[in-house]
Parts: C-alpha cells; sequence; structure tokens
C-alpha cells in the first residue's frame, strides 16, 4: 500500500467501504498504486490498468484499457459516448463488490496481460473530431487563442474538443469554452493540473489535498 494513498482513503466521506474493498482486490492482483488525477491509479510496470473513484450516486472501478477486454461476464459499461477505451463497473454497496470479486481479479489479470503483450488501443485522429461550431466561432474571434489551441499537443486539443462536444445546450458548450479559455491560454491540458501545489507536473498527483488541508 502507499501511504499517498492512505490519505485519499482516510480522507472519504463517501463509499469509503467499497472503494477499500476494490483497493484489496486490485492490491491482490500484484498491482502498484499511486494517485494520479487526484484518484487512485493502479499500475503494472509503470503502465496505468485501473482506477477508482467514487461519484453522486455510485463509485466505480475504471479498467484503463477496459476496450481491450473481453468483458466475458458483460459488466464493463461506456461511461460516456466520447470514451474511446476505458470502461467501468458501477457499484453502490459492498456486497455487490464481494459477489463480483472473483470475476474482477479474472478481468484485472487480463488487463495486465494486455500491458504484457503491449496492446494498445486505436483512437480516432484528432483530425477526426468535429470542432463544435462554438469553438469554431471563438477561435475564429481570436488569433491569439486559435493559435494558442493549435499549439497544443493532439491529446489535448482532443481532450478539450471531447469535453466541450459532450455538452448538449449550445450555451453550457459556450461556458466551457470560456471556462477553460485562460487554460488554453496557458498551453495546459485539460487534466494538467493549474493549483501549482503538485509535485508531478503538468498532472495533479493530488498532493496539493495534503498542502491544503494543513491550512
Amino acid at each position: 500500500m502507499n501511504p499517498t494513498v492512505d490519505s485519499y482513503f482516510n480522507n472519504l466521506d463517501k463509499w469509503q467501504s467499497e472503494l477499500l474493498q476494490l483497493r484489496n482486490i486490485l492490491l491482490s492482483c500484484g498491482l502498484t498504486e499511486t494517485l494520479k488525477w487526484g484518484a487512485p491509479c493502479y499500475m503494472f510496470q509503470n503502465s496505468n490498468v485501473a482506477m477508482v473513484g467514487g461519484f453522486k450516486d455510485y463509485c466505480v472501478l475504471s479498467f484503463i484499457k477496459g476496450v481491450l477486454l473481453q468483458d466475458a461476464e458483460g459488466i464493463l459499461i461506456q461511461q460516456t459516448e466520447q470514451s474511446q477505451s476505458v470502461r467501468i463497473v458501477k457499484f453502490t454497496n459492498v456486497e455487490e463488490i464481494a459477489a463480483l470479486k472473483s470475476v474482477l481479479k479474472a478481468y484485472l489479470f487480463e488487463a495486465i496481460t494486455v500491458e504484457e503483450a503491449g496492446l494498445k488501443v486505436q483512437f480516432k485522429a484528432h483530425e477526426a473530431y468535429d470542432l463544435p461550431i462554438e469553438l469554431i466561432e471563438k477561435l475564429d474571434a481570436s488569433l491569439e487563442f486559435k493559435t494558442a489551441f493549435q499549439n497544443l499537443s493532439p491529446g489535448r486539443q482532443r481532450g478539450y474538443i471531447l469535453y466541450f462536444s459532450g455538452a448538449k445546450q449550445s450555451q453550457t458548450r459556450h461556458s466551457r469554452i470560456e471556462k477553460y479559455r485562460q487554460q488554453i491560454l496557458d498551453g495546459k491540458g485539460f487534466n494538467d493540473c493549474t493549483c501549482g501545489l503538485s509535485k508531478k507536473m503538468p498532472t495533479c498527483d493530488g498532493s496539493h489535498s495534503k498542502v491544503k488541508s494543513k491550512k
């Protein structure tokens, strides 16, 4: 167990029992744990295999390359239409996790085999995604903004495009673009750390939460 990750679980207000049970299953499969993007991440030889996290109505075990798994039991869910790689399993109580323990371990060992084989998810090129009209308008209205967006790596561009396009209403797409406008101008991606307190930049390793808790 990673002491840094201990603090994440110790500070949970919800889903603590469920996520701790998932943690035990993950560690029993020989995976190492760390914090990435502010959540526990489980790795095999420096490759991300799975993550856990809690939401309002459920907690999840996320398989990073879930799309490559056979899913013999049909338990994997595509969390959003834009998710090309990650597949999740939802839980609402510890009994559900206990009932699927052997299945989850089998899936995790399959995910490890995927990493051992060096299998890669074939992502759509970012050029294949249609930019929402709201983003096109804002890019055309500001050369500075357009240049900053074009200077982002393809992966960072894709992250923003998927997030902006995920909103059903035009007004929401506008507000999302404005919210992340300065972040784009600063050359940062959607998931890049902006708190300035993380030890591992550009992503957020959760270390800022410790700093804040001491204040």
